[in-house]
């Protein structure tokens, strides 16, 4: 189960890098005449004084997706909510995670809709914690014995487990944000910049990079740094949705109360 949702949630993190580059432009300005034109100005000059005021003015797509993946690659933490593709089972993860680098995380998953597995990971340690309707959709093709053993025992109860085991290696790449978005600043971009719209109430400027048959939608923040807000993908094989939220916010990873399994004693 733990290989399997590293596997879908880092093929949406490498989503990022249809957007590469470690480029930044000069900084969004207009000049004294501009400004100053008032109502006598020709067209052509009322022209460029709106295209100055616009986001990102002179800037390219490829230029303003640069900006972007500097921008949210140089967080030290963010939020990760969305759809994504898991290769292994053919059907779809949606998460809600919160992570930093130095590998904290705290949030909850599940697989096609059915049940829920809240996750932290704090210091050397991964707690995890499963619905009933979760463990059973993990449980399909054992026998019903085994599946109700399983409900039994975890079911509603938090577990931990040493996050330095082989077993817990994908969860704790996952939750290393480095990791997560490693590769996302190398390469160049292409990207086409569109209409300016709002993600969450928060101002953004769409993007649109297409490869072959696959397309994607990025959505930027324009005012204070240019983070990644959304990316969409309609490609065939990686479709989904991810969310970027939360930038520099402490991280809520900490150990939950009360009696807590120890999966690693359990062997």
């Amino acid at each position: 189960m733990r290989r399997t949702t590293l596997a879908a949630l880092c093929i949406a993190a490498a989503t990022a890098t249809v957007l590469t580059g470690c480029r930044s432009g000069s900084s969004d300005s207009s000049d004294g005449a501009s400004r100053t034109a008032g109502t006598n100005a020709s067209p052509a000059a009322k022209e460029k004084e709106k295209k100055e005021k616009e986001p990102f003015a002179g800037l390219t797509g490829g230029q303003i997706a640069d900006r972007a993946l500097t921008a949210t690659t140089g967080a030290s933490s963010l939020r990760l909510r969305g759809d994504v593709p898991d290769d292994e089972s053919g059907g779809t993860i949606t998460l809600d995670v919160a992570l930093d680098k130095k590998g904290e995380c705290a949030g909850s998953l599940s697989m096609n809709g059915q049940g829920r597995a809240d996750l932290i990971k704090t210091g050397d340690t991964i707690y995890m914690k499963y619905d009933e309707a979760f463990l059973r959709a993990q449980s399909k093709g054992e026998s019903k014995d085994t599946a109700d053993a399983v409900v039994t025992m975890l079911a509603g109860k938090w577990t931990k487990t040493s996050a330095t085991g082989k077993d817990a290696m994908d969860i704790s790449g996952f939750c290393d944000l480095d990791t997560v978005l490693g590769g996302a600043d190398e390469g160049s971009s292409a990207a086409t910049r569109g209409r300016t719209t709002t993600v969450d109430g928060t101002p953004a400027i769409v993007l649109t990079e297409q490869d072959g048959k696959d397309r994607y939608t990025v959505y930027v923040a324009t005012q204070g740094e240019p983070y990644l807000l959304r990316i969409d993908s309609a490609s065939a094989g990686d479709p989904g949705t991810l969310a970027f939220s939360d930038y520099e916010k402490p991280v809520p990873a900490q150990k939950p109360s009360g009696k807590i399994l120890d999966l690693d004693e359990l062997g």
